[in-house]
């Protein structure tokens, strides 16, 4: 049986326990309101915004199963090269590491899904240290700093858009949401709903870890997000 490469308590980073803590804490206490307004935000932000012309198309990674891309991921994966296909960026942007039990990268795994539909090498990079969104976004910034490139078209699956665009912003990148609307699960099953509540969740510990940090002067945790 192989190891996994990382572990939820490993990806949590400086204050993450406190704050997932806190987290849970004011949402119980809140009588789940502060995680439904999230929700409101989650449901908004689905429709994604109107495509306009970027540097890059940005694919978030997700974990994979047997080595290949989930039903998730592929769509992700096929909306970028939508994208690229009708002109709106010169260049897709696949990031994430190695997660899971997988033995390659999510990254390598979404740049070989996205040759093998006819799109050429040198328009398709790579970003694989990251194991978790907020990682991607982070590895991401640095990447497009250093190619002097600015706007993003955020591509991921609907309900996770929000998320993804609320930390992009807070990392000071220039984001557009393109979701990938063919991503299961089916929009108003049970799933969809689980995932939009669990989406609502992780955005509510994304706004109490960032003002628990600040008000006991969490720096490292901080420069994680900023």
């Amino acid at each position: 049986m192989r190891r996994r490469n990382s572990t939820f308590l490993s990806e949590l980073g400086p204050g993450g326990l406190s704050s997932l803590a806190l987290a849970f804490l004011t949402a119980v206490l809140g009588l789940a309101v502060p995680v439904l307004l999230r929700l409101r935000r989650v449901l908004a932000r689905a429709a994604g915004d109107p495509p306009a012309p970027a540097d890059v198309v940005l694919v978030l990674g997700r974990e994979l199963v047997d080595d290949r891309p989930t039903p998730v991921y592929a769509a992700r994966l096929d909306r970028a090269r939508e994208l690229l296909a009708c002109g709106w960026a010169p260049r897709v942007l696949v990031s994430g590491g190695m997660t899971g039990i997988a033995s390659r990268s999510e990254a390598a795994a979404g740049r070989e899904h996205l040759l093998a539909r006819g799109v050429p090498a040198e328009a398709v990079w790579t970003e694989e240290r990251s194991r978790h969104t907020l990682e991607n976004l982070f590895n991401v910034r640095e990447r497009l700093r250093r190619e002097g490139l600015g706007r993003i078209l955020l591509v991921s699956d609907p309900l996770h858009l929000e998320r993804a665009a609320t930390l992009a912003r807070g990392l000071g990148l220039d984001v557009r949401c393109a979701p990938a609307a063919a991503a299961p699960p089916r929009r108003g099953s049970p799933g969809w709903w689980r995932r939009a509540v669990h989406e609502a969740f992780l955005l509510h510990w994304y706004h109490v870890g960032l003002a628990f940090s600040r008000a006991v002067g969490r720096h490292e945790a901080l420069a994680r997000v900023r």
